[in-house]
């Protein structure tokens, strides 16, 4: 992307992107399933880097879903395993760039040395306002709407005052903007029950290549992409009514 691109990209508020194909990438490569996760740990740094220097202030990142629970025992190991070391790694960095580290999802069914290492990140970075990034470990969109649904009735809500914008404050991601730009990349075109409601008017990008190969080359290339499309949410512009 050239100077003149640069300039013209309209950044998005809040990105979220499914990080696919790590096991993909490093069964093409005659290796296991888990050097792909550790590659595509370590591409992380430079994308909330790049993100940061473009102007996003929320970044969500899924990491461990729901459904991967079905996933072979040791590949889940070494998915906590790499988790717990990104945080080791890179806690210090993030508080000293002024990023705060949220999670998403349900940390009570993970082993409690990563729900502890999650937990410490959270509180020592709660103070940071440059950029946000979400952790989903753990998280399900069915889940987390239908843990909402659950807490609106414990709390005696009245049917008929669930509003849109009282259903967000019982969301995990209350406080913070709409997903304005979905990335998946790996060749896959699915949500896979990822921040579906806040999701509902967000742009999509696919990409074919696999999460460790998904660098800051193709962020620039896909903030383009972004600033390029015409967001109607559901309007007409005035422009096209005879």
């Amino acid at each position: 992307m050239n100077q003149n691109q640069q300039n013209q990209v309209a950044i998005p508020k809040h990105v979220a992107i499914i990080m696919d194909g790590n096991g993909r990438w490093a069964e093409e490569r005659g290796l296991a399933r888990k050097e792909g996760h550790k590659a595509g740990a370590q591409a992380i740094r430079p994308v909330i880097t790049k993100l940061g220097e473009r102007g996003v202030k929320c970044l969500s990142l899924f990491g461990f879903s729901t459904e991967n629970w079905g996933r072979p025992r040791p590949e889940i190991d070494a998915i906590f395993r790499i988790g717990g070391q990104f945080i080791d790694e890179y806690l210090d960095e993030l508080n000293s760039t002024n990023i705060k580290l949220q999670h998403l999802g349900n940390l009570d069914s993970l082993p409690n040395w990563l729900a502890k290492k999650v937990e410490k990140a959270v509180l020592e970075t709660r103070e940071n306002d440059l950029m946000t990034v979400n952790l989903a470990f753990n998280y399900g969109a069915r889940t987390e709407i239908l843990d909402a649904v659950k807490s609106l009735i414990a709390d005696g809500v009245d049917p008929a005052d669930i509003k849109e914008e009282l259903f967000e404050k019982y969301l995990q991601t209350v406080g913070l903007p709409d997903v304005d730009f979905l990335i998946r990349t790996g060749g896959t075109e699915r949500f896979s029950n990822f921040l579906m409601w806040q999701s509902t008017y967000a742009e999509i990008y696919f990409s074919k290549l696999y999460w460790p190969d998904f660098g800051e080359p193709e962020i620039d290339e896909a903030l383009h992409e972004f600033s390029v499309r015409q967001r109607k949410f559901g309007l007409v512009p005035d422009t096209v009514i005879n």
